[in-house]
């Protein structure tokens, strides 16, 4: 197989949404760009959009400094540490940080509605929300340069959903200039947060359709170019069986928000596969088949791109519940943040990564991260 010539291969960034768990994929940035991995193309959902916009709307000596004032920010309400390292203790830490998020917002993002929802006109965003998210606007227009983030220096797409149609668009740099509402759109989950209007048309969350861009990304560059895509889930699609009936959200969360990643990397290698097959083929098809309506349809879909997926997976705390989304305590920021810088820099000096060549195929997937175990990061206290 041929070597890869890495200054012809675009870099992709894929973030995932996952709330509080997003300050793994801070962790994962910091690391990569120490690893010469910048990205040149940020695609995200959700909390994924906020970390996305923060990277492409930043020079890069900046970006991790951005990513921290974010992320330092919204753990700001519970700054201490678990009493005891047992799982019962860090179980009770986490659900008082999770009710006191429920209860009194997160600092720089959303705020509880007062008076509440059912207090206010129907039809109002006011009525239709239980958090006011005016905050994390304001969080945007200070930690985020607009006009670089659309200047093309880093291409930026987020996916949101189209309330009334059900329909996912991505709101892409190269074709549209992004505004907070683009990203605040991509976050906008119910009942949580108000939908947010973008040419009279109102965005939920694209998190409710695909959790992941990474289909997106994919599909745009199907014939295009050779990438690598970082593709960094926050939840596992793989997860141990419940035991009991407290179990049982946590799991159900895991698998709906995972957006099975691998079955679409799986059919996308397929796909790739076919259309470098075609391009093949394209030498050895006589004259007279060339003009044909059939073989320019098929000839339009081929390609030689290569891509490489690297997918890099949070993993669970054994103590973790269902709130893990929103519970912003500092303790479990840190601890996230830590294992995302942990995971790229074991996979960036992987064998399989130092090692890796362009595939003959057109995809390769690695996945070198490490298996679920009981986390209890020293580096995060």
């Amino acid at each position: 197989m041929p070597t890869i010539t890495r200054g012809l291969e675009r870099k992709v960034l894929v973030l995932q949404g996952g709330g509080a768990l997003g300050s793994y994929q801070a962790g994962a940035y910091e690391a990569l760009a120490a690893g010469g991995q910048a990205p040149d193309w940020v695609a995200g959902i959700s909390i994924g959009a906020i970390n996305a916009a923060i990277i492409a709307g930043n020079p890069p000596e900046r970006r991790v400094e951005r990513l921290r004032q974010f992320w330092e920010r919204a753990s700001s309400h519970l700054t201490g540490a678990p009493f005891a390292t047992d799982q019962t203790s860090r179980k009770l830490f986490a659900e008082t940080s999770a009710a006191l998020v429920a209860s009194t917002g997160v600092p720089g993002f959303f705020t509880p509605r007062f008076p509440p929802a059912m207090f206010n006109a129907p039809g109002s965003p006011e009525a239709t929300s239980l958090y006011d998210t005016s905050p994390l606007r304001a969080t945007l227009l200070e930690l985020v340069d607009f006009d670089l983030l659309n200047s093309g220096a880093v291409r930026l797409s987020v996916g949101a959903v189209q309330v009334a149609t059900a329909n996912m668009f991505y709101f892409d740099s190269q074709h549209t200039r992004i505004t907070p509402e683009h990203i605040m759109a991509s976050g906008a989950l119910p009942p949580g947060f108000p939908p947010v209007t973008i040419d009279g048309e109102e965005y939920w969350d694209g998190g409710l359709v695909s959790n992941t861009p990474l289909q997106y990304v994919v599909d745009w560059a199907g014939a295009r170019e050779d990438m690598c895509v970082f593709q960094i889930d926050l939840f596992s699609a793989k997860g141990p069986l419940p035991q009991t009936l407290f179990d049982i959200p946590r799991r159900e969360q895991d698998i709906r928000y995972s957006s099975r990643t691998r079955f679409n990397t799986d059919v996308f290698k397929e796909m790739q596969t076919m259309r470098r097959a075609i391009r093949r083929l394209e030498k050895k098809i006589p004259p007279e088949l060339r003009d044909s309506l059939d073989w320019q349809l098929l000839s339009a879909a081929g390609c030689d791109a290569a891509i490489t997926i690297v997918h890099l997976i949070h993993r669970t705390a054994t103590y973790a519940t269902q709130s893990v989304d929103y519970e912003f305590s500092r303790f479990n920021m840190k601890r996230r943040w830590h294992e995302g810088a942990m995971d790229v820099e074991r996979t960036l000096t992987h064998p399989h990564w130092l090692n890796r060549k362009r595939p003959d195929d057109g995809v390769v997937v690695l996945d070198l991260t490490r298996e679920p175990q009981s986390q209890t990061s020293k580096a995060a206290e």
